[in-house]
């Protein structure tokens, strides 16, 4: 197991330390759980009472905390404290256990070819001319396809399948039950439908007939950049004709769904169980909330966000936060919500006006 003193933990992030620095630590832990040899998160004022319910030794405390006060014998007091766990974290992680090398269960293709350090866990298929970059972990169970580019750096834990002919960029991290590839959702009829109908007209399907559906097929790939995640269970299409793309550092929960043809920008936020439906084109730096659905064909701007449970059904203008469904200006969504709850009270004010106004109708 890794173990850092608590001066190597603070240059490590960049922070400023204080104490006994030469103190070792095993791991991170929770004020109220910490043993001796573990730094105590207590980054937030409601933690600090914690520490005395604990037995850290040295803590991680926002800027101006008297940590002397605290019983301590360290502290590490970062600029930015959450900023500063993305980086010890980073120290701590013990990793899965993946061992290094290729098993002798699972199965790689002649053709493939696996950069140096590249490791394929249990019962691992890697397709025909596959390239895999230096360092990538490929775990067990995990499905390469046929003509697929890794590059250098990635994980791809346990259980991930990646499609043919997709390319992801270095240091790609899938977790488990990703699947990366599938066909997009994309069916035909031979005449207009009854949902062509009643798209157009907004409610009636007259215009269209029942038939039966075609398949169109999903002949494009997909392409992600670099220092890209992928949450649990998430699912990228292949895109229909080119390919449905990710920009460089975009991170996804899990349990997302991304439609054929999709284009998605640099550094957005995809939270868990948001679906993105086809042909539709997102920006840079965007943040999609739980549960968010975009509808198809349509464009959000940079650095739009959207509040949990949203469903946009119409293009977003770049910076603009958006609420509900439909999704509007969140402040707008808010001043709607304001007014349905105080609806009950207008209706009885309404019935008891014109209460007033037909009893003195009947008296004139």
């Amino acid at each position: 197991m890794p173990s850092f003193t608590v001066a190597q933990i603070a240059e490590a992030i960049g922070a400023d330390a204080f104490g006994d620095t030469s103190l070792v630590i095993a791991s991170l832990a929770e004020p109220g759980d910490a043993r001796p040899d573990q730094l105590a998160m207590a980054m937030a004022p409601k933690y600090l009472e914690a520490l005395s319910q604990g037995g850290a030794q040295a803590a991680v405390l926002a800027p101006g905390t008297d940590w002397q006060a605290l019983g301590l014998k360290a502290a590490i007091l970062p600029r930015r404290p959450r900023y500063a766990m993305a980086g010890m974290t980073r120290m701590m992680d013990l990793g899965q256990g993946f061992a290094e090398g290729i098993h002798p269960s699972a199965v790689i293709d002649p053709t493939a070819q696996l950069g140096e350090g590249v490791s394929v866990g249990p019962n691992a298929v890697i397709g025909p001319r596959a390239v895999v970059g230096e360092g990538t972990v490929i775990g067990p169970l995990c499905f390469v396809g046929a003509d697929v580019r890794i590059g250098a750096g990635g994980l791809l834990r346990e259980q991930v399948s990646v499609g043919a002919r997709v390319r992801l960029g270095d240091r790609f991290i899938a977790q488990p039950g990703a699947r990366i590839g599938g066909d997009g959702f994309s069916f035909v009829t031979p005449e207009p439908s009854q949902v062509e109908a009643v798209r157009q007209t907004l409610g009636d399907q007259s215009g269209g007939t029942a038939q039966s559906y075609v398949r169109i097929h999903s002949v494009g790939s997909v392409r992600i950049g670099d220092d890209v995640e992928l949450g649990a269970n998430s699912t990228i299409d292949n895109g229909t004709i080119r390919d449905t793309q990710v920009g460089d550092g975009t991170k996804f929960d899990n349990l997302v769904q991304v439609g054929h043809n999709v284009i998605i920008g640099r550094d957005c936020l995809v939270c868990a169980q948001a679906g993105i439906a086809g042909s539709t084109t997102i920006g840079n730096n965007v943040v999609l909330g739980g549960q968010s659905g975009v509808s198809d064909n349509i464009f959000i701007g940079d650095n739009v966000i959207t509040g949990g449970g949203s469903v946009v059904l119409s293009n977003v203008p770049s910076g603009r936060a958006v609420l509900g469904y439909p999704a509007v200006k969140m402040e707008s969504h808010v001043e709607i919500y304001k007014a349905t709850r105080r609806l009950p009270r207008l209706l009885r004010d309404v019935a008891a006006l014109q209460k007033a106004v037909f009893k003195s109708g009947s008296n004139d």
